[in-house]
């Protein structure tokens, strides 16, 4: 957990005009705060809570053991910010995932593993041709991954303008297009319109091993596996990379706090100001541009330009004044689609967990761990969801982060993440009550029991996070963590609204910096970097020092 002064208890010291407010302090807002701080602008970061990185946090909720209590794994996080920012000299290490596993209700398992090989070798336990299609998937999705990955470090195109830089950047894209055989270019557009239920059917035969590759297709997202769109969702899971690896997920050294931890020391290195217990009440507007914001608690700072790290919604309904936006643009703003669809429970183990037929040494547990073995029970979870409650049989991601990461618990101890889909933002469209939450978590307990004999025994502490208090304690909207959906509609120049899809808005001086623009979101920095360049464009300021996106090799 990182602690920061408070409003109050710098009340004195800080300064009250700043060049750029930052609201909330999340990745992407530090993310931004760092860039704009580093191209000699003074920058003050506004966080609400006690503690800052918004959902990449860690936090010590039980004696010794740390919490990933929001975000839990890493990948999307870009290479370059991390080295234009030299985070890893700010402590950040992030370790690759050795494997997963996948249980199955007979009592066997499918293990996967970082060794190519290993991993094939595998698969032909369950289904030899399937093994055979697993290197042609493969090439496949990194065919996909070397199209968009580009994309993701540059400012979507307005189709509408004809601005020079619109029209370069929509002759990019056309020659990426150009570049794309006509069969490439259809596998292309069913690929980001299909159902990963659909996709899968075209490589795989066996139930478990689709329900393996089936998981990045619905993680996060009000959508089933056979839904049209969660093809795309998957391949947003797999352009990230750990150590150049594509694809690769890591644990950062510490809980997903110590991202959060190096940006605001790099932040902070760089001479820039962070306040915590420092909620917005309300952006301040003069004329047709900003002026500054409005804490809860009465104070006030001055700035010409606010760039919030709130979503669409929260930073347009909630903290500006609508008055001051077209009504056309607020109708877009609530037609967003930002839904909730996931919880979390963080439990505090007092010893490994036992799973009949898997050693403890076996590096498939130091991964995912899931016991949903069909696509089919996957979409049964997502009826339950439908129909307003949580699911009866969720899917969930269950990762034990300590196998890998020993600075997170006392030796023997162990924090374990279970990521719960799905979890809807009110139960039978009525509030979550207590009963609610902990019938919830007693549901996602349940499941693991019943893999894991004994498992209630080794509980020392538990914390069940529903979509309330996603919402309530981080600030997303109905708990949505990627706020926003990741559907065809809703990306490039459509994310958030057209027209104002390149981080800025109707109010002059008033930025999106948050995972509810382009490219969207994960623990990525992509937004925030982003929107830094946009904005040190409209200073006329340079941004050398913003390098841009790798090749896919």
């Amino acid at each position: 957990m990182i602690s920061t002064k408070s409003s109050t208890q710098v009340e004195q010291s800080v300064e009250k005009k700043f060049d750029v407010i930052v609201i909330g302090s999340g990745h992407n807002g530090l993310v931004n705060a760092c860039y704009l701080q580093k191209a000699g602008l003074n920058v003050l970061v506004l966080e609400k809570n006690d503690w800052i990185g918004g959902a990449a946090v860690s936090r010590e909720l039980h004696p010794g053991i740390l919490y990933s209590n929001c975000s839990y794994v890493c990948s999307l996080f870009r290479p370059e910010i991390m080295r234009d920012l030299e985070l890893p000299k700010h402590g950040l290490q992030i370790v690759a995932i050795e494997g997963g596993t996948v249980f199955t209700r007979n009592g066997d398992y499918l293990a996967s593993y970082r060794n190519h090989h290993a991993k094939k070798r595998e698969l032909e336990r369950f289904s030899v041709r399937d093994s055979e299609s697993y290197s042609r998937y493969s090439r496949d999705i990194l065919k996909q991954c070397r199209f968009i990955q580009p994309l993701l470090m540059r400012t979507a195109p307005d189709p509408a303008s004809f601005k020079f830089r619109d029209l370069s950047e929509m002759l990019y894209l056309l020659r990426k297009v150009n570049d794309l055989s006509a069969s490439d270019l259809a596998d292309t557009v069913r690929f980001w319109t299909m159902s990963i239920s659909d996709f899968l059917d075209e490589y795989f035969e066996n139930d478990v091993i689709k329900a393996s590759l089936a998981v990045s297709g619905i993680i996060g997202t009000a959508l089933g596996p056979m839904s049209p769109g969660t093809a795309y969702v998957l391949l947003h899971h797999y352009m990230g990379e750990v150590d150049g690896s594509i694809g690769a997920w890591g644990y950062a050294r510490g809980g997903m706090g110590a991202i959060s931890k190096a940006l605001s020391s790099s932040f902070r290195a760089m001479g820039g100001t962070l306040l915590n217990n420092s909620e917005v009440e309300i952006v301040n507007i003069k004329g047709d541009r900003v002026k500054g914001v409005t804490l809860k608690n009465g104070d006030e700072y001055l700035a010409k330009n606010v760039v919030s790290n709130a979503d669409v919604k929260r930073t347009f309904l909630k903290l500006t004044d609508p008055s001051h936006l077209p009504p056309s643009f607020i109708k877009k703003v609530n037609n967003f689609k930002i839904r909730g669809s996931s919880g979390k429970v963080n439990i505090a183990l007092d010893s490994m967990p036992k799973f009949p037929n898997v050693s403890e040494n076996n590096p498939c547990l130091k991964g995912d761990i899931h016991f949903t073995d069909s696509i089919e029970r996957m979409e049964r979870a997502y009826d339950d969801w439908k129909m307003g409650t949580w699911s009866r049989d969720p899917f969930l991601d269950m990762m034990i982060p300590t196998l890998t990461d020993p600075t997170m618990a006392p030796p023997g101890k162990h924090f374990m993440s279970c990521f719960v889909q799905y979890c809807p933002p009110k139960v039978f469209g009525k509030n979550w009550t207590k009963e609610n939450k902990d019938a919830f978590g007693e549901t996602v307990i349940q499941q693991i029991a019943d893999y894991s004999p004994g498992f209630k025994d080794r509980i020392l502490h538990m914390e069940v996070r529903t979509t309330k208090e996603l919402e309530e304690e981080v600030g997303l909207t109905e708990g949505n963590i990627f706020q926003g959906e990741l559907t065809f509609d809703q990306l490039l120049f459509n994310r958030p609204i057209p027209g104002y899809a390149q981080y800025r808005s109707p109010i002059k001086g008033l930025y999106m910096c948050g995972s509810s623009t382009h490219p969207g979101g994960g623990v990525m920095g992509a937004p925030g970097r982003n929107a830094a360049v946009e904005i040190l464009k409209d200073l006329n300021l340079p941004s050398s020092n913003i390098r841009d996106a790798y090749e896919v090799l």
